[in-house]
């Protein structure tokens, strides 16, 4: 589903290299943890997935669509959750669902059903004829965790989607989450929250200074030490990333 060769990014004219020549590949059915310290570059690999940022090297395929030489097709399969909140504060929430919906041509009775699907699933449908500015940070998220799913895109993609929601909340995403990947379906997410990274994911990615650290199933990063945990692997191995390892 998700296919990236030899990505690069670089900011300060070439002096901070966010991502350094990463390789990449999630299948469909796959829930797949993308973890790592903070400026590791979880979020400028996602917003390059997404096509916000352009690489400057190697290449992002999505679903089969080359993001650079066919955006929309590639776009069009994904529905994003961002690591903020900019979102149009002066809209209602249901006047943004209704605007997400007409950018991804979602018939008026489908997206009735998914709104109301995912405001109830949230506990926001009372706030929905509400103006967005209104809302608290845990209700944006709920918002823009609709507004993502609402089209069904095959691809999940989505930055720290857990931050700010209530325990009900992020049950019932979760719980969206393998039913999606059961479908055939892909989600990519990253997480600081690595018990649910070990719990929910079929494989894991750690990334440190730009580089992918390890990937693969839990079983596979233990490499046949049975009881050692995400976070001892992930202190170890980002630890000596760092070093230089």
């Amino acid at each position: 589903m998700i296919e990236l060769t030899g990505l690069t990014k670089s900011y300060a004219r070439g002096a901070v290299k966010a991502v350094d020549n990463l390789s990449l590949k999630v299948e469909r059915g796959e829930i797949f943890g993308f973890i790592g310290p903070n400026g590791a570059g979880k979020t400028t690999t996602i917003k390059m997935i997404t096509g916000i940022l352009l690489p400057d090297a190697g290449s992002i395929r999505v679903g089969g669509a080359d993001m650079l030489g066919e955006p929309v097709k590639a776009k069009r399969q994904i529905g994003y959750v961002p690591d903020n909140h900019d979102v149009f504060d002066r809209l209602k929430g249901i006047e943004y669902l209704n605007f997400i919906g007409d950018v991804y041509g979602v018939s008026l009775s489908d997206r009735r059903e998914r709104i109301e699907k995912y405001l109830t699933m949230f506990g926001i449908a009372d706030a929905a004829g509400e103006l967005i500015r209104s809302y608290s940070h845990g209700m944006k998220q709920k918002l823009m965790l609709t507004g993502a799913l609402v089209h069904r895109p095959p691809l999940w993609l989505l930055d720290e989607p857990l931050t700010g929601l209530d325990p009900k909340s992020a049950l019932a995403l979760k719980d969206e989450m393998r039913a999606h990947c059961r479908e055939g379906n892909t989600v990519f997410f990253s997480t600081h929250v690595l018990e649910v990274a070990e719990r929910l994911c079929d494989r894991i990615g750690i990334i440190s200074k730009g580089k992918l650290a390890a990937v693969g199933t839990m079983d596979s990063l233990r490499s046949g030490e049975k009881d050692v945990t995400l976070e001892k692997l992930f202190f170890e191995l980002t630890e000596n990333a760092e070093d230089g390892v």
